[in-house]
């Protein structure tokens, strides 16, 4: 059994100026939102939840990315309603978020 029932990477990478990257698409603020939520919903830690941010995931034309273990669903996202939308589905209810998903 893994430690924790889902672990959520967000590629933060920050690439050169000019360069498609995650971060420039705002992967901070959706880490940080997400982070900030699953600690809100008493979600994190272990057998539960765990938000990190991860350095580039080779996805970022995709982006920006996060991806969801131990299942390894794939998802971009535009703002923190998508993130909630992942967050209320997928991590809380178990339902993939099939119109995010890459």
């Amino acid at each position: 059994m893994s430690y924790f029932k889902h672990h959520v990477f967000f590629c933060c990478n920050q690439r050169g100026e000019g360069e498609t990257c995650c971060n420039n698409a705002g992967a901070t603020t959706a880490q940080t939102y997400a982070k900030d939520r699953i600690g809100e919903l008493r979600l994190k830690g272990a057998g539960k939840i765990r938000i990190n941010k991860a350095g580039c995931m080779d996805r970022c034309d995709q982006g920006p990315v996060l991806v969801v273990y131990p299942e390894g669903v794939w998802y971009s996202y535009v703002d923190c309603e998508d993130i909630e939308e992942i967050i209320q589905e997928h991590l809380v209810h178990g339902r993939v978020v099939d119109r995010l998903r890459i």
